[in-house]
């Protein structure tokens, strides 16, 4: 039997669009999730666009390949990048190595398309079929390189609405592809990022819909970085009445995504080729709309940014299914690759395939690394001068998202004695947050204080492992029964922790 794979990955697709009650992605979720297995624990490499897209595409760390942020300089779809990366992704290894057909739609990397990167004319390896978005993220009056060509897009809904050409010409691709060959589909939608243009017939919709009210919503971070400490408690009415239209928006625009899903699937199912045709819809970070009263962005280590969903139909899946197994996008493209018969081992990438925990395997890695490199400016802020330079992303509030020194690594670990995250600034204070994620799901308590020297000196060095590995020893855990032990000895000598709130 011939396997087939499709890669739906959207932009900021948070675990509330797709498992609230009224939510824009109810089609994507009977059609994927349903019919197959939900991960409640998918995590990001990193919570920014450009580097957690370099992850998904090489399977790899943003220490392994070198994307820290979203500009030029930062690596993203720099030359740089396309002589080391470009030809190692794991569609290129799909194309090459198992004679797959391969075809791209939507928003590859943020600088896709400059002219100091080779342009619109530049198509990466490993791609039959490239429509690629030049730069970030637009849904009218855009350029499209299609094949290595130039097509210009204006604001004519009927034929130039970017999810929906993104459809349309995915569903060309599954009409004239060979049905000799297995193919490889990877539709990146920039939905729903700003500018949050919705389909007209959409643009009603959600009107009285809010962004969640969960316990971290407009509380002061009082416990955790400077950065997120700064933030103004309560928000100012502008700020919470912006960051709820933002969120109405989003939900609008996901609605074409959805969509989009159920063509793709209906084709299928026409065709006769979905039930040997593995599904995946993800995400390549989440957001945040005032939790810890920040407004609108991501960057953060919190659950609400790095934590997205991930839902998987395919053959031998079972439907109806949800994992607890912790999986990152660094994973995605190792499962890919031994889906189609392709040895992980054989690479460079530091993820591991989950294909055999969809097949209902119980023995699974229990840690992952969460990492990113702050962005800030030279000069201060005009929305927020008082904070001097040093910061970026500020809102007119004076509340601003992002700085040189939010530069953190985490470890996010899940396993039957363990949920917890632990993280480290890159700063002058080395300031330190631990969560215990099952007694506090919200991270409204930052308990680094209280957990023990022993236990901060065992996660230090975990940390440090991660940070430095690559390949073959990101996928092999070194002493982590021993860490465990360490973990519920430490915890031990806390009584406020009971067996409910193990961490």
């Amino acid at each position: 039997m011939i396997k087939h794979k499709i890669f739906d990955c959207g932009k900021f697709v948070s675990s509330h669009q797709i498992f609230s009650f009224q939510s824009p992605l109810n089609k994507t979720k009977k059609l994927i999730g349903d019919a197959g297995i939900s991960f409640s624990n998918a995590y990001v490499a990193s919570p920014l666009c450009c580097p957690s897209r370099a992850s998904i595409l090489t399977g790899k760390y943003p220490h392994n390949h070198h994307v820290i942020n979203n500009t030029l300089e930062g690596n993203c779809s720099s030359k740089a990048w396309q002589k080391s990366e470009e030809a190692h992704t794991f569609p290129a290894l799909l194309k090459a190595s198992a004679g797959y057909q391969t075809f791209f739609a939507g928003k590859y990397l943020n600088q896709y398309g400059h002219s100091e990167a080779g342009g619109v004319e530049h198509v990466p390896p490993g791609w039959n079929y490239w429509v690629a978005l030049e730069k970030n993220s637009k849904y009218y009056n855009y350029t499209l390189s299609v094949n290595g060509k130039a097509q210009k897009h204006g604001a004519d809904y009927s034929k130039d609405y970017l999810t929906d050409v993104l459809a349309n010409m995915s569903l060309d691709f599954l009409q004239y592809k060979s049905s000799y060959q297995p193919f490889f589909m990877m539709v990146s939608t920039p939905a729903p990022h700003s500018p949050w243009t919705a389909a007209p017939q959409y643009q009603g919709s959600f009107n009285n819909t809010k962004a969640p009210r969960d316990p971290n919503f407009n509380v002061h971070g009082k416990d955790k970085h400077w950065l997120i400490r700064q933030a103004k408690t309560p928000m100012s009415n502008s700020s919470v009445q912006f960051l709820d239209d933002a969120f109405r928006k989003r939900w609008r625009t996901l609605l074409s995504v959805d969509d989009l899903v159920e063509k793709i699937v209906k084709r299928l199912e026409f065709r006769g080729e979905l039930d040997n045709t593995y599904i995946f819809f993800t995400s390549d970070n989440g957001y945040h709309t005032g939790q810890f009263s920040l407004p609108l962005d991501k960057r953060q280590l919190y659950e609400f940014d790095i934590r997205v969903p991930l839902m998987v139909r395919g053959p031998n899946i079972k439907p109806n299914q949800t994992s607890q197994m912790l999986v990152a996008n660094v994973d995605l493209g190792p499962t890919i690759l031994d889906i189609a018969g392709l040895n992980v081992n054989k690479t460079q990438m530091d993820g591991m395939s989950f294909l055999p925990v969809m097949m209902n395997s119980s023995s699974w890695r229990t840690d992952i690394l969460v990492e990113y490199e702050g962005e800030g400016s030279n000069v201060s802020d005009p929305a927020c001068p008082l904070l001097g330079p040093g910061v970026s992303e500020c809102f007119p509030d004076c509340v601003c998202e992002d700085s040189y020194n939010n530069t953190y690594a985490c470890v996010r670990t899940v396993a039957p004695s363990a949920n917890l995250q632990y993280c480290e600034f890159d700063d002058n204070q080395v300031f330190v947050e631990v969560y215990n994620v099952t007694a506090d799901p919200y991270q409204l308590t930052n308990i680094a204080d209280t957990v023990g020297q022993d236990f901060l000196e065992k996660m230090n060095h975990r940390l440090m492992m991660l940070q430095s590995c690559s390949g073959q020893s990101c996928r092999t855990p070194e002493n982590i029964r021993k860490l465990w032990n360490c973990k519920i000895k430490c915890y031990q000598k806390f009584p406020q922790y009971t067996k409910a709130q193990t961490l």
